[in-house]
């Protein structure tokens, strides 16, 4: 709370490249709702990638650790009048950052009523600012789970609050090994995403003992340091900005590998939609796809794009949508 309320006042008092690593280049649509952000909000935002997930229109969405409430505003223009975002955050200041702009851009995006929320609170304990179980389409986060002590927590309040079908879609920070009691100690590091930085193949399990389908790769940026300093404390363990996808799959949805097409109809990715790392699908072009793949597709807001058809090939792909 000091380091993202006080210490810091813009994004370049960052001292490392962590929470500024982008994942991809920006779709016209996003770079244009961008442009319509209030300076105070983009100037107080810290993320690490972009939580900007498809198929958006009239979503219900929750931006964990939402900050100046950047994505949300950026999200907010995409669900749409009929869709709603809401913000969480622990840094009281950061929220009242967010919470000061509401009619500004209410006004700006020509929409007679608010459609975003922000609250003042914590991500592990959803509960305690009133969210109830299975009321939002999507959860996002962008660079702060990492700053949660229990990231257990962390997921199974975004299990619970997602709808049947529902997907958590999330930058952060990742270490290619388990961080010593010196390293989670240091304060700076903390701050700047490192120290609490999740093993990567624990994310695997915790997801899995939550509830989640396997995590789905999206895009993953290594992370420099740049501080002789910093990086002496942390030795030989590597970071990377990575994006994730990960799905409340309804039990008994997965009947098995499949062939889908893709119809295109999606706002900004009309001629593909790339889904994640192993997954590209291109319109009008038959695609074989493993049972978890089909499960996803089937169970979720994505099931009126496709034409999906399970068990009708015996060539599904093997790879699976985890990398």
């Amino acid at each position: 709370q000091d380091y993202y309320g006080k210490e810091l006042q813009k994004s370049e008092d960052l001292k490392t490249n962590a929470c500024i690593t982008s994942a991809r280049p920006l779709p016209k649509l996003v770079r244009d709702a961008l442009e319509r952000i209030h300076e105070e909000v983009v100037a107080r935002y810290y993320g690490c990638g972009l939580v900007i997930p498809e198929c958006l229109s009239s979503c219900r969405i929750l931006d964990l650790g939402s900050g100046s409430g950047r994505d949300c505003y950026l999200l907010s223009q995409l669900v749409g009048e009929q869709g709603h975002v809401t913000g969480i955050d622990m840094t009281e200041g950061q929220v009242e950052v967010a919470k000061k702009h509401i009619a500004y851009h209410m006004d700006k995006f020509g929409y007679r009523k608010p459609n975003v929320e922000f609250f003042h609170g914590y991500m592990e304990k959803l509960g305690d600012a009133g969210l109830a179980d299975e009321s939002y389409d999507i959860v996002i986060s962008n660079c702060v789970i990492n700053l949660a002590p229990d990231k257990r927590a962390v997921l199974r309040e975004a299990f619970r609050v997602l709808k049947p079908g529902g997907e958590m879609y999330f930058s952060d920070i990742y270490a290619s090994q388990r961080l010593s009691e010196t390293v989670r100690k240091h304060r700076v590091l903390w701050g700047e995403c490192l120290a609490g930085a999740l093993y990567w193949r624990d994310l695997y399990s915790i997801a899995e003992e939550v509830g989640f389908s396997p995590p789905c790769l999206v895009t993953a940026s290594p992370i420099t340091i740049g501080s002789k300093e910093l990086e002496g404390i942390v030795g030989d363990c590597r970071f990377v900005s990575a994006t994730f996808r990960l799905f409340k799959v309804p039990g008994g949805s997965r009947a098995g590998p499949g062939q889908v097409i893709y119809n295109g109809g999606i706002v900004g990715h009309k001629r593909e939609l790339v889904f994640d790392a192993n997954f590209t699908f291109k319109e009008g072009e038959v695609v074989d796809v493993d049972a978890e793949m089909a499960a996803i597709l089937q169970s979720s807001r994505f099931a009126d794009e496709f034409l999906i058809r399970v068990g009708g090939t015996n060539t599904a792909a093997l790879q699976g949508c985890c990398c």
